[in-house]
């Protein structure tokens, strides 16, 4: 009997040991949160070429874009790899990881195949404005056939997480918001005001409203267009007067600085559009966004997603080489550092991520690069249409077979095909034997055959990412490098696969960034992974890119 006991000590104090064990097991504090930033910020600056972070980088001040290159972490080989380079597809993959093959976004206009019915990106004709009796209000991210960064960030965190979009352009607000965000705002010319659409609310906040009510583009515009310094200082610049290359605004005589705004907008506020002042109210706005939706105070983390449009516009209308946009870049420059500094102030240094980049670049102007001793010119895309529809006119006994030549792409008038019984792929050999023929197209290729097309393998990449079978057209046009469509117009534009078109800044700061920068090739498609590995969520379900685990630190869970 004694010895039986004794036996049986041991494996008491056994069970009593493990009995505590999982007692303590049982009662351990709660892990603790996952390390995550409480504001994410995510920055495109429309048309900015990617060179524009070093032409300017001298007169740039300490708290802006030198801020993001001498903190954070630069991908200095960052490109598009797809074609037409567009505001709308850019913004698109940079929030989705995705192509237009897949996210649907084929162009910021496209043509709907089936129908032969012209679509704008945004366009919902199910909803209306928010804030505005115009239709600019009505515009949806239902085109969007993906998810984006924001959307799995809402998923991710059962839909706790805010999501905002601000920008001037209704697509550069809505398409990186996602289909989930709780609101975005862009600028409605007619009304003057910030608006938005029912698919997202049927009234604005009051914050909007408050923002609205103070008429700021109106006190912008009576401020003028001055030079920031002595246009002397603008060596980086042509001669501020280079009507060859630049677009004069209407009742001006020349397109030179200062431009009287004060004078000239007569109550049409949307000239602030081609103006400095486009972006300093679209960051004016994204402050009163952080304010009155308490972004970065939440439990989770907050997504603020802004477009500066003005860039694109005043780019359009002045060129890459003018005293206007070497301005408008300065002036950006200071906005940048102030909002920062907000940041700063508001959601605290260190505790907030953001990333800049570009939805596209732009080209030179084909004058000033002739004028300059480099091959360029201009295709004119009306005359190519109308000998391309006599060729098939004459063979087939049939008008008006071209639907649109959009996006440097022949889209047919498939109605008229069906009807007539006409084979596709002569009408569009018809094409392409005239296309290549132009002096100024490189190439004529036909998007289904791009495959096993005899042209480099990166321009093999470009149409087949862009080539969307419901949205795109059936051949893509190269043109030759510096060459864009126009009749000797001023200016600049862009959507080509040319490096002034597809290589882009990128460059992540704040927190979980490494400071340093990186050479090797990364991709637009790699933007939204690399956000989402940030933040520990799910990619976009459409993402084709990679994580450019260089910029992210290791954070301990």
């Amino acid at each position: 009997m004694k010895l039986k006991h004794l036996l049986l000590v041991p494996l008491c104090v056994a069970a009593v040991s493990v009995s505590a064990q999982k007692k303590k097991i049982g009662t351990a504090p709660a892990a603790t949160s996952l390390p995550q930033p409480k504001l994410v910020v995510g920055l495109v600056v429309d048309q900015m070429r990617w060179d524009y972070l070093y032409r300017y980088y001298d007169r740039y001040q300490a708290g802006g874009f030198k801020r993001l290159l001498n903190e954070g972490f630069t991908c200095e080989n960052t490109n598009i790899d797809y074609i037409p380079t567009v505001t709308a597809a850019g913004h698109t993959c940079i929030y989705t990881g995705s192509v237009p093959a897949l996210h649907g976004i084929a162009g910021n206009d496209f043509i709907i195949q089936a129908t032969g019915k012209s679509m704008y990106c945004t366009d919902d004709s199910t909803v209306v404005a928010v804030g505005s009796t115009s239709k600019a209000g009505q515009m949806s991210p239902r085109n969007l056939l993906v998810t984006t960064v924001t959307d799995e960030l809402r998923l991710a965190t059962n839909f706790r997480s805010k999501v905002i979009g601000i920008a001037l352009k209704d697509r550069g607000g809505i398409l990186p918001a996602g289909h989930t965000a709780n609101a975005a705002y862009w600028f409605d010319d007619e009304s003057g005001s910030w608006i938005s659409s029912t698919y997202y609310m049927n009234d604005l906040p009051t914050w909007v409203k408050k923002f609205n009510d103070q008429k700021i583009a109106e006190k912008y515009l009576k401020q003028d267009w001055n030079a920031l310094y002595p246009i002397n200082t603008y060596v980086q610049s042509a001669p501020d007067n280079s009507p060859r290359y630049e677009g004069k605004f209407g009742g001006t005589e020349a397109p030179t600085l200062p431009i009287k705004t004060s004078e000239l907008y007569k109550g049409k506020v949307g000239m602030i559009r081609s103006t400095p002042f486009g972006n300093t109210m679209t960051l004016d706005l994204a402050r009163a966004a952080v304010e009155g939706e308490q972004l970065g105070k939440n439990v989770v983390t907050d997504f603020l997603a802004v477009s500066l449009s003005s860039t694109d516009y005043v780019g359009h209308q002045f060129g890459p080489n003018s005293v206007e946009a070497e301005d408008t870049y300065l002036r950006l420059d200071k906005d940048l550092a102030a909002f920062f500094s907000y940041l700063d102030a508001t959601v605290g240094k260190g505790n907030y991520s953001v990333f800049l980049t570009a939805d596209h670049g732009a080209a030179h102007n084909p004058r000033y690069l002739i004028d300059h001793n480099i091959p360029a010119g201009y295709w004119d895309d009306y005359k190519a249409v109308v000998d391309m529809e006599k060729l098939m006119e004459d063979k087939f006994k049939v008008k008006n077979l071209i639907r649109s030549m959009a996006n440097y792409q022949v889209t047919f008038n498939n109605g008229i095909i069906k009807k007539e019984g006409l084979n596709i792929d002569a009408l569009k050999q018809i094409c392409v034997d005239y296309l290549q023929a132009q002096p100024a197209i490189a190439f004529a290729v036909d998007m289904q055959k791009a495959q096993t097309a005899n042209i480099p393998e990166d321009l093999r990449t470009r149409i087949i990412n862009g080539y969307n079978v419901e949205h795109s057209g059936v051949i893509q046009i190269i043109l030759k490098p510096g060459y864009f469509t126009g009749h000797g117009s001023t200016g600049t534009t862009h959507g080509s696969w040319n490096p002034y078109d597809t290589h882009i800044p990128l460059v992540f700061m704040g927190w979980g960034i490494k400071h340093g920068s990186l050479t090797r090739q990364t991709h637009m498609t790699d933007i939204a992974p690399t956000v989402a590995s940030l933040l520990h969520i799910q990619a976009p379900n459409g993402n084709i890119g990679k994580t450019i685990s260089e910029a992210l630190t290791q954070e301990k869970l």
